[in-house]
C-alpha cells in the first residue's frame, strides 16, 4: 500500500512525467469526411451508427454533422455547399476553411474504405468514454462525500460501464432476406436435436411445451397468480428442468454453446438463495421443505438430502438474491452471467419488487411498471433469452365468483400486456374450495364439498391468456403443494390397462 501510495504522489507532483493524449486517430476521419464529400454514398455506410460526438476533432465534428443534416435533407453535400453552413474565418493549420475542405475532397480515398474508417473513429470514442469513466471513478474515490459509500460509487461505475458495453457497437440495421431465411433453417436444424423436437427451450412440462413450443428466444413471459396460487413454483420448476436438461458443446474457435436445456440466471427478490434451494432440494427429495427446515428428518431422508445436494451442485443455475433491485441494475448483472457464463433464460421474482431507474418513475407507480416492462423485452431481445418475469394479480379476482384470472387483472396491466409476448395465468381452484369449507354439522353441504375435493385435488391450470405466436388455451398440471411441484397431469386415457 505504502509502495502504491509513493506511486500516486510521484505522479502527482513530477511534471516531468510524460503527457498522454486520449485515443485518436486523425487521418482516418480525415478519409472519412473526404470520401462522404466526394461520394455522398459513403455517409449511408456509417450513418447507422456513427454520430458527430464520435469524432475527435471539434471541426470535424461540425463538417461531419453539417453534411449528415443536408445529406438527410436530400441536398448534396460537397465542399462548396458546406462553406456556407461553416465560419470561413476559422485557421486550420495555416488553412482557410475553403482550402481544408477541397484538401479533405482532393485527398480522399475509394469510399470502399468508408465503413472500416468510421468504425475506427467509433471504437476510438468508445475508448475515449472508458478513460473519462476511469477518471471519474478516480476522482470520486479520492474526493467522496461522507454520506457515499464505496459500495455505490461500485455500483454507478459498473452502471457506465454496462451502458457503455451496450452502446458500443454498431451491428443492426436491415440484412438480406436470406440471412434471416438462414438464420431460420439453423433454428429448425437446433430444435430437431433438442429434445421434444421444441424450437424454444423446454419447460419440462410436456402439455406447456405443446402448446408453446418451448420458451422462445428474445420472448417476455408473464406469469402471474393471486399468492397462494404457485407462481414461484411454477418457475422455480421450469427453472430446475432447464438447468438439469443443459448440454453444451464447444466449438472449433473455443467458445461453447447451449445444445439442449440452458444456463438458468434466477433473480429472487423476494425468496433469498437458501429458501429457494431448500425448495428444490423438496421438489426431487420428496421430502417436504418445512420438514427440512425444522430438521424433522430421518437417516434416510438426510442421506436422499445428500445425494441430490451433490447432483445440483453442478447444475448451471445461478441465483442472485438482492433485494430492491432497480431493472438498470438487473440489467447489467444479467449481461455480466450472460459474458462470463452464458445465459439461455432468466427468472424474475417478481416483477413488483423491480424499481425503475429515475426518481420521476418512481412518483407514478404505473409509469414505473411500464419502464420495467419496456426494458425487461429491450433486455429480452438484446440478450436474445427468454425472460421469464413473475407478477402479482390485482384483488379484484377476490370480488368475482368466477376467480379465474383474466388479463385485465394485471397489476398496473396495461403496460404488461402490451410488452409481454406470452402471459401465463397460474390458477388452482382447490385454493379457494379449502377456503370455502362448510362446517361439518351441516352434513349435506359438507358430503357435497367433499366430493368436490377429490375432483380439485392435486390440480392446478396454467392458462395462456396470451401468446404471439400461438394459440392461447388452459393446460391442466399436477400440483404437490407439500413440495411445491408441478408435473404434467397423467391422463386417464394415457394410463397402462389394468391387469385383472
Amino acid at each position: 500500500m505504502a509502495i502504491a501510495d509513493s506511486t500516486v504522489r510521484k505522479q502527482a507532483e513530477d511534471p516531468a512525467l510524460p503527457f498522454r493524449s486520449a485515443p485518436h486517430n486523425i487521418e482516418a476521419e480525415q478519409a472519412l469526411l473526404g470520401a462522404i464529400l466526394v461520394n455522398n454514398e459513403a455517409f449511408y455506410r456509417v450513418s447507422d451508427f456513427l454520430n458527430p460526438e464520435h469524432f475527435f476533432e471539434p471541426i470535424h465534428q461540425k463538417i461531419y454533422q453539417i453534411a449528415r443534416d443536408l445529406i438527410r435533407a436530400g441536398k448534396i453535400a460537397t465542399p462548396v455547399t458546406l462553406k456556407t453552413f461553416l465560419d470561413a474565418t476559422i485557421d486550420i493549420g495555416g488553412l482557410t476553411l475553403g482550402q481544408y475542405l477541397a484538401r479533405l475532397a482532393a485527398e480522399a480515398t475509394t469510399i470502399i474504405n468508408a465503413e472500416d474508417y468510421g468504425h475506427t473513429i467509433y471504437d476510438l470514442s468508445i475508448r475515449r468514454a472508458l478513460i473519462l469513466v476511469g477518471e471519474d471513478m478516480v476522482n470520486v474515490a479520492f474526493d467522496s462525500a461522507v454520506d457515499s459509500s464505496p459500495r455505490a460509487q461500485i455500483e454507478d461505475a459498473e452502471r457506465k460501464l454496462y451502458e457503455l458495453a451496450e452502446t458500443g457497437r454498431y451491428d443492426g440495421g436491415f440484412q438480406r432476406f436470406a440471412q434471416a431465411l438462414t438464420t431460420a433453417v439453423d433454428m429448425a436444424a437446433r430444435a430437431y436435436q433438442r429434445d421434444g423436437k421444441l424450437s424454444g427451450i423446454a419447460t419440462g412440462l410436456d402439455d406447456l411445451d405443446r402448446m408453446m413450443g418451448g420458451l422462445q428466444p428474445s420472448d417476455l413471459i408473464i406469469v402471474a397468480g393471486r399468492p397462494g396460487m404457485g407462481k414461484t413454483a411454477l418457475a422455480t420448476n421450469i427453472g430446475y428442468n432447464v438447468a438439469r436438461a443443459w448440454r453444451g458443446e464447444v466449438k472449433t474457435d473455443g467458445h461453447s454453446v447451449t445444445v439442449n436445456g440452458g444456463i438458468v440466471g434466477f433473480f429472487s427478490l423476494e425468496m433469498s438463495a437458501e429458501q429457494l434451494a431448500t425448495r428444490i432440494i423438496a421438489e426431487q427429495t420428496g421430502i417436504p421443505s418445512n420438514q427440512i427446515r425444522r430438521g424433522a428428518i430421518g437417516e434416510a431422508d438426510f442421506e436422499r438430502i445428500k445425494d441430490h445436494s451433490i447432483e445440483l451442485q453442478h447444475l448451471p443455475l445461478f441465483v442472485d438474491e438482492t433485494g430492491g433491485l432497480s431493472v438498470a441494475q438487473l440489467a447489467a448483472r444479467a449481461r455480466r452471467l450472460k459474458r462470463q457464463r452464458g445465459l439461455d433464460l432468466l427468472i424474475v421474482d417478481y416483477l413488483q419488487l423491480l424499481q425503475g431507474s429515475t426518481k420521476r418513475s418512481s412518483e407514478n407507480r404505473v409509469q414505473e411498471i411500464t419502464e420495467i416492462t419496456t426494458k425487461l423485452k429491450a433486455l429480452a431481445k438484446e440478450l436474445n433469452v427468454p425472460i421469464m418475469a413473475l407478477s402479482q394479480l390485482s384483488r379484484q379476482v377476490e370480488s368475482r365468483d368466477d376467480k379465474h384470472p383474466q388479463l385485465s387483472d394485471l397489476r398496473e396491466s396495461g403496460s404488461i400486456e402490451q410488452d409481454a409476448d406470452v402471459v401465463l395465468f397460474v390458477y388452482r381452484e382447490e385454493y379457494y374450495h379449502v377456503m370455502r369449507k362448510p362446517l361439518e354439522s351441516d352434513r349435506e353441504k359438507f358430503a357435497t364439498w367433499l366430493a368436490d375435493s377429490d375432483k380439485y385435488h392435486g390440480k392446478a391450470e396454467v392458462i395462456i391468456g396470451k401468446q404471439r405466436h400461438g394459440p392461447t388455451g388452459t393446460v391442466e398440471l399436477q400440483f404437490d403443494g407439500t413440495i411445491t411441484k408441478f408435473s404434467s397431469l397423467a391422463k386417464v386415457d394415457h394410463l397402462p390397462d389394468r391387469i385383472g
